[in-house]
């Protein structure tokens, strides 16, 4: 740990410069360096204005994530290729010797958790005192003293914005309990599968472990779900900007209010598909024995899960195809897949909008409007859970000024989102 004045220092004098650059890929001296030397020099204020300490302290980043391959693949032992990207959470922390968690994130309202108690209290459901209480508790059940400590945070992670920033959180949670009561002994691996108990048995949300394995092991990830107490992870060394393409992210101004059924069902469906077989998730089933028993699984479960399930094999096959056409270098290779996954969601997944609600498509609009801009070019598709929130582009360089301009021009200021892939995930910045 280090003294809180020091770290100021630190930053002041570029001396984290180094270590800032490695996190986030950023250039040494360039104004994306800047700013996140900015950001960690405000989180150390505002955690000494909020608690009234000024002694040893530790910094901490967790990045949000974007998913590049797999749409709804994860909860069914498949194959996801995924990204940490520049936007994160960054915390300034330090242990205050009691059984209280205290947190200060930015723009909210403060959370006070008592790791007394360690059971998932109802009344916290979809709020981050029980992503707190739930990290704590995941990591207490593998035998670890968590104890209280205080932090200040901020993000930048837009909630609802598809980049998971609740993932992020619970990656935060997870890299702070590590280094101050578990000696660092938990794998980025296992700060994942904490994250995601946590966020369905204490948050209340039915989820797999792509978003949180993202975050927390960070760069480019293929992830092999087929084992899910031992899923394989792959990291992919490609460096997106030799592509010619930017990365956007595009929030269609829908809500993710009330769509937690919508979301519910698709595991649910492909689940019944695969009963239909004495198996538990489609990982399990042959596609060939799937296929020949559609005019039955019809009958019995109806089109959509039928749909739903031709997508699992589809997008499950173009997943791992993405993740070698990177490891090749061959871009146009994974651009078209990128296409075929986007297609494969509006049409057989169907988790582009809300069927209670089928007057309301931000999302199918976001899509057709950026289909008729890169027309050939590019790649637009689905991102994350869908349904509402963002969809994701790959968008040519000397096209993008123009993209960023006209779907903005549609969906308002400041919705199409330039990102890049940051090399690490969630990690001690400053220690």
């Amino acid at each position: 740990m280090i003294l809180l004045d020091q770290a100021e220092f630190a930053l002041r004098t570029g001396k984290m410069d180094e270590r800032i650059c490695e996190v986030y890929g950023c250039a040494s001296g360039s104004e994306q360096l800047s700013e996140y030397r900015g950001r960690l020099l405000h989180v150390a204020d505002g955690f000494s204005s909020t608690f009234g300490r000024n002694d040893e302290v530790e910094l901490f980043s967790a990045p949000g994530r974007t998913e590049l391959g797999g749409n709804h693949t994860d909860h069914q032992h498949g194959n996801v290729l995924a990204a940490s990207v520049n936007l994160d959470i960054v915390s300034c922390a330090a242990p205050n010797d009691s059984m209280l968690v205290r947190i200060q994130s930015e723009g909210y309202p403060p959370d006070e958790i008592d790791l007394t108690d360690l059971t998932p209290h109802p009344e916290e459901v979809n709020k981050t005192a029980a992503l707190i209480r739930g990290v704590a508790a995941a990591a207490h059940k593998q035998g670890y003293e968590i104890k209280g400590f205080d932090a200040y945070m901020t993000s930048n992670v837009l909630s609802g914005s598809g980049l998971s920033s609740s993932a992020a959180y619970e990656t935060m949670i997870g890299v702070i309990m590590n280094q101050f009561f578990c000696e660092g002994a938990l794998t980025a691996i296992d700060i994942a599968k904490i994250g995601q108990y946590a966020e369905n048995i204490y948050f209340g949300k039915p989820c797999g472990l792509m978003d949180q394995m993202a975050s927390s092991v960070g760069g480019i990830v293929a992830i092999d779900f087929e084992s899910e107490s031992e899923p394989k992870v792959c990291r992919v060394s490609y460096d997106m900007s030799t592509s010619e393409h930017s990365l956007c992210i595009i929030d269609t101004g829908g809500d993710h209010a009330e769509l937690t059924s919508d979301y519910a069902a698709i595991p649910r469906e492909m689940g019944e598909i695969a009963g239909a077989f004495g198996k538990t998730v489609l990982r399990e089933v042959e596609e060939a024995e799937f296929l020949r028993a559609i005019p039955s699984l019809r009958r019995q479960y109806g089109d959509r899960a039928v749909l739903r399930a031709m997508h699992f094999f589809a997008e499950n096959r173009r997943a791992v195809a993405e993740k070698e056409a990177l490891q090749k270098g061959n871009f146009e290779r994974f651009r078209q897949l990128v296409r075929r996954s986007g297609r494969s969601s509006a049409m057989y997944l169907q988790n582009v909008y809300a069927g209670v609600n089928p007057e309301k498509q931000d999302m199918s609009i976001a899509l057709a409007l950026a289909e008729n801009i890169l027309e050939a070019r590019g790649a637009v598709r689905v991102h994350g859970g869908g349904f509402a929130g963002t969809i994701q582009a790959f968008v040519p360089n000397d096209m993008l000024g123009y993209f960023k301009t006209t779907m903005e021009s549609v969906l308002g200021k400041n919705a199409c989102h330039v990102l890049t892939i940051r090399p690490a995930g969630g990690v001690v910045l400053m220690a």
